[in-house]
């Protein structure tokens, strides 16, 4: 369930990365070159991060998830 979120946050960020790279002029100067960069490097950081999490995430074997959780029971006093 979780890698199909970081899945469609990579693609969200790919399609917003397709549409801003050609309107970014990163060799601009002033303030406007500052934020091409900022926006290319905090997209960037996005996609690392989502990578990050669909590739390391650990996978729940099949026996694991149908085993029935036990639940402990709190202890009682009669």
């Amino acid at each position: 369930m979780k890698k199909n979120r970081y899945l469609l946050c990579l693609l969200l960020c790919g399609f917003m990365l397709y549409f801003a790279v050609p309107r970014l002029s990163i060799g601009a100067e002033g303030l406007e070159g500052i934020f091409a960069l900022a926006w290319l490097g905090l997209a960037l950081i996005v996609i690392a991060g989502n990578l990050t999490a669909l590739l390391y995430t650990p996978r729940i074997s099949a026996e694991r998830r149908q085993q029935p959780r036990i639940n402990k029971k709190s202890r009682s006093y009669y």
